[in-house]
């Protein structure tokens, strides 16, 4: 018996909503409407549309929401879908300590479980809270292959123990299903986000997909390794697993109140480059970048983000990977919202050119840093000679610089106006909002299918 692995089934068995701390369960309440919006918007993207037609039945059980369509699925079809619709916009919400994207791959897995069991608002705020706490942990105790993406890696985990609590397991099954979601993990390539390889908006789905699959395995008597972390996520994954990461301040200190927001929809790498041109935008008259002014600039930053210098991006999904198109595109339009990373934004040959002018490399002292900080330098060269500089430690949206709830709800409206009629989004944010006096979850669910 493994006393670390114990102790996380006890803390998954045992805890109820009322044991976490108020600002958890608001936490929990923000990061399903922030993704519950970003799922609706990505669910129109032309791959999951088309995705979607090929791959969705008639006469299924269909009980689950597939959100911003109008459409129901089976659970584990509903997860896969949901998921990966909500990472197409590359807006879904992330945690630096676990080095990626906890919630999107918890929450279509639950929401679609909840609904085929139609449980209790606060069962699934606390299945999701838990369901974040086990995956986030699992990448702090381990540490990934660089070559692997942290999709569809632990996230398979932090979804199965969600689907597991919502299913009211015993200690010996989250055991099982925990040891058996571990050995579905995907062998997730990273290169794909700098080749524009659509297939990773694919891996958080999988998330979901697998943590409902587990959940099936266990009740049809299947079974995993005696400690499936260890051996997945010390050896196989990842070659070191620190147990102690799993336990430490369990039940104290939850990962989800140390999250993040996005409000720009590229990876978060390239968030702290554009807080720093945001500061250097000030410098302008008017608060707003001239293009045709700038003849280059030098982008100093981490490891990671360094790795994001594609000046030529192949395609919209590659372009969210480039802090040089990334840098462009916010100098002509003003922001990095969606529309900035459209086609037409790719094809725009004053982005191009000026990305063109973007260089982007690695200081060892700002790399050192990671993960408290996440820093860039960036130094503007203009035509008449001069030089503005700036630079961003804390990334905005972080807990350290958090964004307001206004902020948050503002994402919400705009994401959801084109979607959603203003009464139903206004219902639906209400409805998340009080989610722990909701009776039962479809009271919700069935207001968020179809568009309007």
């Amino acid at each position: 018996m493994s006393d670390y692995l114990d102790q996380i089934c006890a803390f998954v068995c045992k805890t109820q909503l009322e044991d976490f701390p108020a600002i958890v369960v608001q936490r929990a309440k923000e990061v399903i409407a922030d993704s519950l919006a970003v799922i609706a918007v990505g669910a129109q993207e032309q791959e999951v549309n088309s995705m979607r037609r090929r791959w969705l039945l008639s006469g299924e059980n269909q009980i689950a929401t597939i959100i911003g369509t109008g459409l129901r699925a089976e659970p584990v079809k509903a997860a896969l879908m949901n998921g990966m619709a909500g990472t197409f916009l590359e807006l879904d919400e992330g945690n630096r300590f676990a080095r990626g994207h906890p919630a999107m791959q918890v929450i279509p897995a639950a929401l679609a479980q909840a609904e085929e069991i139609n449980v209790s608002g606060s069962e699934l705020l606390t299945a999701l809270v838990i369901g974040y706490e086990i995956g986030a942990r699992i990448a702090i105790a381990s540490n990934l292959r660089n070559a692997m993406h942290p999709h569809g890696t632990w996230g398979t985990v932090g979804a199965a123990a969600a689907v597991g609590k919502l299913m009211r397991y015993d200690h010996y099954s989250i055991k099982e299903i925990i040891n058996v979601s571990s050995s579905l993990t995907l062998a997730t390539s990273r290169r794909t986000i700098l080749e524009g390889g659509t297939v990773r908006n694919l891996y958080a789905g999988v998330s979901g997909f697998m943590g409902i699959l587990a959940h099936h395995l266990v009740q049809s008597g299947f079974t995993g390794e005696k400690d499936g972390l260890r051996s997945v996520f010390g050896k196989v994954v990842s070659e070191s697993f620190d147990s102690e990461k799993m336990t430490k301040n369990l039940g104290k200190q939850f990962e989800i109140a140390r999250n993040y927001f996005k409000q720009h929809a590229c990876c978060r790498h390239c968030h702290p480059t554009l807080d720093a041109l945001a500061l250097i935008a000030r410098q302008f008259p008017g608060g707003q970048i001239q293009p045709e002014k700038i003849a280059k600039v030098d982008v100093r930053t981490y490891s990671m983000a360094a790795q994001l210098c594609d000046q030529n991006p192949r395609n919209t999904f590659a372009s969210k990977f480039s802090i040089p198109f990334c840098m462009a595109t916010y100098a002509v339009h003003g922001r990095a919202g969606v529309k900035s990373f459209k086609q037409e934004s790719l094809n725009d040959p004053r982005i191009r050119a000026l990305a063109g002018k973007v260089t982007v490399v690695e200081d060892a002292g700002l790399s050192s840093m990671v993960p408290d900080k996440r820093p860039a330098r960036v130094k503007m060269f203009l035509t008449d000679g001069r030089a503005l500089e700036a630079e961003a430690f804390v990334t905005r949206g972080d807990a350290e610089s958090p964004y307001s709830l206004e902020d948050k709800k503002a994402k919400y409206d705009e994401l959801v106006e084109p979607i959603w009629s203003r009464e139903k989004a206004e219902t639906i944010y209400s409805d998340i909002m009080a989610m722990d006096k909701l009776a039962k979850i479809r009271q919700l669910t069935e207001k968020m299918g179809r568009p309007t």
